[in-house]
């Protein structure tokens, strides 16, 4: 098995753009979601109350469900040693299955606080096809060089 990506800040600039991530959202991938949340509300397993009593056109993802899937989208760019920090994105529009969900993201700032955490803020977009689903803002720790990992700050190291 080959050795995860670790990026270091020193690799990482403004501007920079993160690789896509496209995923084909099934029934099944919105009712695990809901499920591992523990969101029992019928409008994400529940084809006909979705349609009936929500007024959309099948089950779609709920907020903890897009919350991991932006998880993962940052740290598959960071590797293991990326931590989040904070997030902050706005729903704009469902995810349903049968879409196909297309992740894409921008260094927006590279920069390191005064306990010596290196950081990057990023902006984030789920989108549907042409449609912009959700908007994300995340600030992920970076490890400074090979040597450092943002996982074992704590107290006044971690201020994110």
């Amino acid at each position: 098995m080959p050795e995860p990506v670790r990026l270091t800040a020193s690799r990482v600039r403004e501007g920079d753009a993160l690789p896509p991530l496209a995923v084909d959202v099934t029934a099944t991938t919105v009712v695990l979601g809901a499920l591992a949340a523990r969101d029992w509300r019928p409008m994400h397993h529940d084809k006909d109350f979705a349609v009936e009593r929500n007024g959309v056109k099948d089950i779609f993802l709920n907020t903890p469900n897009q919350a991991a899937w932006f998880e993962r989208y940052v740290t598959d760019w960071t590797g293991p040693t990326g931590r989040l920090g904070r997030m902050k994105f706005r729903m704009r529009d469902s995810v349903f299955p049968g879409d196909r969900m297309e992740f894409s993201g921008r260094v927006e700032r590279v920069g390191a606080d005064e306990a010596g955490c290196h950081w990057a803020d990023l902006s984030l977009r789920l989108a549907v096809g042409d449609r912009t689903t959700t908007e994300c803002t995340a600030r992920v720790a970076l490890p400074a060089d090979e040597h450092d990992n943002p996982w074992k700050r704590r107290g006044a190291q971690w201020n994110p």
